[in-house]
């Protein structure tokens, strides 16, 4: 069985950022997978990818000063939406690469709790393979973002080599990474380490949890008619 490597995953994220990041990705949020036929475990990367991209262009707008608090608002909500939606694909490619690997049960994979049998001698990893497949995600929007600040002409030449060595850093952080990630998914494969699927139970997107969207509700609830 051929299992999804690091090279493959930091060259997906790369590309993806060389080709949309910016006014389209922000303009239409496409699904990348839909566009290009991916398989199912690719498909999620490139959906984690793609809110994760998202995400850092709300986050910037979230930090303006001049504007209506409502576009303040706007950007916060759609930071929450974005969240979830990244959490539910690194969820989603865990369930992906354990089902591939044959040690989740098909019936319970998408369940609260996958039944997940591993080798008795197998070590679990604190951190799953979808977990680290998102920090590469972050890592290469940092690595274009600090690339960029590197070369901006408006800027001091210190300004431009503090972010140059910043970027060199990042991207030994992300080699560093995607050597963990290579060495977790083939001990997997080979039976002597293990990861879970972590569901996320998100409390604040739902109403029934979050207190404080409770007590809106219980609020907003009109008494019953008496007669």
């Amino acid at each position: 069985m051929t299992l999804l490597t690091s090279q493959t995953i930091t060259k997906y994220h790369d590309n993806s950022l060389a080709k949309t990041f910016g006014s389209s990705v922000q303009a239409n949020g496409s699904d990348p997978a839909k566009q290009h036929g991916l398989d199912e475990v690719q498909h999620w990367v490139a959906e984690n990818h793609l809110h994760n991209c998202l995400l850092w262009s709300q986050e910037d707008l979230a930090r303006r000063t001049c504007v209506p608090d409502a576009e303040i608002v706007a950007n916060k909500r759609a930071i929450d939406r974005h969240n979830q939606s990244r959490n539910d694909a690194i969820e989603r490619i865990d369930e992906c690469l354990l089902l591939a690997l044959g040690l989740v049960t098909p019936a319970s994979a998408r369940s609260d709790s996958p039944v997940i049998r591993p080798s008795t001698t197998a070590r679990l990893n604190s951190e799953t393979a979808g977990s680290m497949i998102d920090r590469l995600s972050i890592l290469s929007l940092k690595i274009h973002a600090m690339k960029l600040q590197s070369q901006r002409q408006d800027a001091t030449d210190a300004h431009r080599k503090v972010c140059t060595d910043k970027c060199a850093r990042l991207v030994q952080q992300r080699t560093d990474l995607a050597s963990c990630l290579d060495r977790l998914l083939a001990e997997t494969k080979n039976g002597h380490a293990w990861f879970q699927v972590y569901r996320q139970f998100k409390m604040y997107n739902d109403a029934n949890l979050n207190p404080a969207l409770l007590a809106e509700s219980l609020r907003n609830k009109k008494p019953a008619f008496k007669a």
